[in-house]
């Protein structure tokens, strides 16, 4: 049919328009269909991007090679549009596939709708950032997106404003990228976006956010969630004006296509020229399928909600819109539709298939294994009965083929076959695969893996100056900042003065703002500024000013940091390096241990605990050659102790892992890490005194704790063991002692009860005897290793008190 004259300048061609008009159907038959999928026991949950099809296309339309998105998981029609997901992998996710061809952005590890793009090759190396569209490893936590988008848009300033990064092309083109933020209106609601939006603002970064507003979180209504309802009326303060910088904000209809693509073509110029942070408030959102698959939005929205949905429908608003302004006919548009919905079909079709004979060739192997060897097995009867249970799964998995497996050769224990042999064999290897799909890639598998490098051992001399702690840690620090140009600092207080410890002194005024920064009071925004800085090649080091603080950061840390290269299967990794203090001080609040939760919360990086400054130092040589992300918690009463310069200060590191024996003895090992290493050391001066020698050992490192297992071979010679420890009864004491007497079997050498020495079960009160009374001390320690020799030895050591 011939094309009539528009009324309005078009920015984009008939044939462009025709085309997303198609790509958003077919994203709203994905979605159609996977709901089904998940009713007929296919997948085990979903949640879908219906409703936000139109925007989504508009925003992908400026979405240049270099930018990249920070999303939540309603962003497929995005990612489509961007050539980052087609709808047989999005299929792939739904039904959790393995493969990592089949599902690229976390071979089946993420939730469906939780978006990837791979910016590291098969070996864990960077792949160049510049020539493609880049997401990053969507969260579920709402709002969990916000901090680490701050970090991908701050790198882009860092770029383009430090002239010493222009030559890694391969990550900026001279800060020219846009990070682009998605979130639904109710969870704007989280204090992760009001941070990351005030960070944004006072750090001005090229980042554009947009606001997916349907009106609802899940069946909690507007009214509930913001502030005159409306998020960017919320934000007007935010607003840019002629004397003050800040935000742009913009507001825009769903299912307006033309206001959407001059809307975000207007956002996205600024942001990018300009660095100008903007927020585009998308208003009038429908949800036609409710939330998610765990239930039917008809409980909570009235009819004349539902009647206006259905009417405002953006893809119906946009089918009106194109044969209103005759660029195709009803029956162009219908075939339109139906090729969409073909094509969404078959890509669901292609996906089971791939997925299904997978496990079904499994399936077959092991059945014809299992009924070989149950043919002349005493328990046929009841083998027969495994075989046929497994041949009825509907929708086999491999659970249920290892199930089988398993309770086949529980029946055949008695047996000495060579098919049970061959049963049993065909398990191990198959447990193998599964474990490598399921189990790998908490950690960086790369060469460049921090446990690849070896200790350098401190070197000294006559000449080794004596010198307060603080100022070994200056020196590496002051190298550091030298040897790279990508290598930056930035936290509470870390510019100016140089951190409150003044471990950064001087530096600022040597380097420059934009490598040794300050920022505002913001832990959960400090993280995500380093985790989207590591994303995009950076070499951050981010500073949380007190180890209490880290409970505003945890969650950042521990649902988004610590689990990015597990959950995209090696596909991204963000070295980067959290440094903070803590332990010993006076009062409630700067006084906390909490090692326990740490180590629980945050598998996936390294939790590195160094005595004195040294050893620090020794530890940021070690990170900064490496590309695992590391949280390093300096002795907070440490700063101001003599140390000697190594006088290799700038070569020296420590590998991973590896314990220091502080102290050789005989009669017990001590095991502590941190502050406690000096009160453990004066204690076993005062036992030696005694005639009771114990051998002192410093972890250093949590995790990985104590690789070469020197612990266990100390309690062969032993054969008592004691764990010092500020953290809580129970905290990282009974981690150590986890790893110690079950991993590494060190219960076996054992002649005594372990104990373990902890702070008490509250923070400690104010003042020095606050902190004596609260956590071990001297006396604690000593008379507790005493106790413990003397019920060994009761006549050369008698009861003291």
């Amino acid at each position: 049919m011939s094309e009539a004259k528009n009324k309005i300048k078009l920015p984009v061609s008939k044939q462009e328009i025709l085309n997303d008009y198609k790509l958003a159907v077919e994203s709203r038959e994905a979605s159609l269909i996977g709901r089904k999928e998940v009713f007929m026991g296919k997948a085990k949950f979903g949640i879908f991007g219906d409703g936000k099809e139109l925007p989504q296309i508009a925003m992908a339309k400026y979405f240049q090679n270099g930018d990249w998105r920070s999303g939540y998981y309603r962003d497929q029609t995005f990612m489509m549009a961007i050539g980052q997901l087609n709808t047989q992998q999005f299929f792939a996710q739904l039904y959790a596939h393995t493969d990592v061809e089949a599902d690229p952005a976390s071979a089946g590890r993420m939730m469906n709708g939780h978006f990837a793009t791979r910016y590291l090759n098969s070996k864990g190396e960077w792949l160049t950032q510049t020539d493609k569209k880049n997401s990053s490893a969507d969260i579920s936590p709402t709002a969990g997106q916000m901090p680490r988008l701050l970090g991908l848009a701050y790198a882009s300033k860092l770029y383009r404003e430090n002239k010493t990064l222009e030559e890694f092309e391969d990550f900026s083109i001279k800060g020219n990228e846009v990070a682009f933020g998605t979130i639904g209106n109710a969870s704007t609601s989280e204090g992760h976006f009001w941070e990351t939006m005030n960070a944004a603002g006072v750090l001005q970064v090229p980042m554009v956010m947009s606001v997916w507003d349907d009106g609802f979180g899940i069946s909690v209504p507007q009214k509930y969630h913001t502030i005159k309802e409306s998020i960017s009326e919320a934000l007007s303060g935010f607003q840019k004006t002629k004397d003050k910088p800040g935000f742009e904000v913009f507001k825009v209809k769903a299912w307006d296509y033309i206001a959407l693509l001059e809307t975000y073509k207007k956002a996205v110029e600024v942001s990018r020229k300009t660095h100008t942070p903007c927020l585009i408030h998308v208003i009038e959102v429908t949800q036609p399928q409710g939330h998610s698959t765990s239930g039917s939005h008809e409980r909570y929205k009235s009819k004349d909600r539902l009647s206006w949905e259905k009417e405002h429908d953006c893809l119906l608003k946009m089918r009106e819109w194109i044969q209103s302004e005759k660029m195709a006919s009803a029956d162009e548009l219908d075939q339109i539709e139906k090729e969409a919905k073909q094509a969404a079909k078959q890509a669901k079709d292609n996906a089971w298939k791939a997925y299904s004979s997978e496990i079904k060739k499994d399936v077959e192997e092991v059945l014809n294994l299992i009924d070989k060897a149950g043919i002349s097995s005493s328990k046929k009867s009841e083998i027969t009965k495994i075989t046929d249970e497994l041949r009825k799964e509907l929708n086999p998995e491999k659970s249920h083929i290892v199930r089988a497996c398993k309770k086949t050769l529980r029946l055949l224990r008695n047996d000495q076959s060579s098919d049970k042999q061959t049963l049993h064999s065909w398990l191990d290897e198959k447990s193998a695969i599964y474990s490598e799909q399921f189990n790998s890639k908490l950690y960086s598998e790369s060469a460049d893996s921090a446990l690849n490098i070896e200790t350098i051992p401190a070197q000294y001399s006559e000449n080794s100056e004596l010198v307060d702690g603080r100022e070994v840690l200056n020196a590496c620090f002051d190298h550091l900042l030298a040897s790279d140009p990508r290598i930056f600092a930035f936290g509470e207080d870390v510019g100016k003065i140089g951190d409150v410890n003044q471990g950064f002194a001087g530096l600022q005024e040597k380097y420059g703002e934009l490598k040794v920064t300050d920022t505002g009071i913001r832990e959960t925004t400090i993280i995500g500024q380093g985790i989207g800085a590591a994303i995009r090649g950076l070499r951050p080091i981010a500073e949380i000013q007190y180890l209490d603080y880290l409970l505003y950061a945890i969650q950042t840390l521990s649902d988004d940091l610590a689990t990015l290269q597990y959950r995209t299967y090696g596909g991204q990794k963000a070295p980067l390096i959290i440094r903070t203090r803590g332990h010993r001080l006076e009062g409630v609040w700067h006084s906390g241990s909490p090692m326990g939760m740490i180590l629980n919360s945050i598998r996936g990086m390294y939790v590195l605990t160094p005595r004195n400054m040294t050893q620090a130092a020794g530890f940021y040589n070690t990170l900064m050659s490496s590309d695992d992300p590391a949280l390093i918690i300096e002795s907070l009463n440490g700063y101001r102790l003599k140390e000697r310069v190594p006088d290799n200060l700038t070569e020296f590191k420590l590998a991973l892992g590896e314990p220091d024996i502080l102290r050789e003895g005989t009669d017990a090992t001590i095991v502590t890490y941190g502050s406690t290493c000096r009160v453990v050391m004066e204690a076993a001066s005062q036992l030696a005194e005694e005639g009771i020698e114990v051998e002192v050992i410093d972890a250093q490192t949590l995790i990985p704790f104590d690789r070469p297992q020197m612990i266990v071979k100390s309690l062969e010679k032993t054969n008592r063991l004691i764990v010092v420890d500020e953290d809580v009864e129970g905290g990282a004491s009974a981690f150590i002692m986890q790893q110690i007497l079950e991993r590494d079997n060190g219960y076996f050498y054992l002649d005594s009860k372990p104990l373990t020495i902890t702070g008490k079960n509250h923070r400690p009160a104010y003042g020095s005897d606050g902190d004596y009374f609260s956590k071990p001390n001297v006396e604690e320690v000593f008379d507790k290793v005493y106790n413990l020799i003397s019920e060994v030895n009761p006549d050369n050591y008698p009861t003291l008190y």
